[in-house]
C-alpha cells in the first residue's frame, strides 16, 4: 500500500480485529498502519498508539512530559 493512499474501512476493521496485531491484547503493533493514533479495539474507549510507527512512539514521551509540565504549572498556581 503506498504511503499516500488511505486504507479502506474494511482494511482498518480487519486490523482492529486481528489479534496478532495486539500484543498481550493491549498494545497495537502494525507496521502496515501509518496512523499515529488509531482507535482502540473498543471504539468508545478512545485511541491508542501504534507502537510500530516510530513517530507514534516519539509522541508518547512528549505527551507525558507536556502533561507533567501542565500539572506542575497548575499546582504552583494554587
Amino acid at each position: 500500500m503506498p504511503s499516500k493512499e488511505k486504507p479502506s474501512k474494511e482494511l482498518i476493521e480487519s486490523w482492529k480485529n486481528d489479534p496478532s496485531l495486539w500484543k498481550w491484547g493491549l498494545f497495537y503493533y502494525n507496521p502496515s498502519d501509518k496512523r499515529i493514533f488509531p482507535p482502540k479495539r473498543i471504539g468508545f474507549l478512545g485511541w491508542t498508539i501504534n507502537f510500530a510507527n516510530p513517530l507514534s512512539v516519539l509522541t508518547l514521551p512528549i505527551t507525558v512530559a507536556l502533561l507533567y509540565l501542565a500539572s506542575m504549572l497548575l499546582k504552583s498556581e494554587s
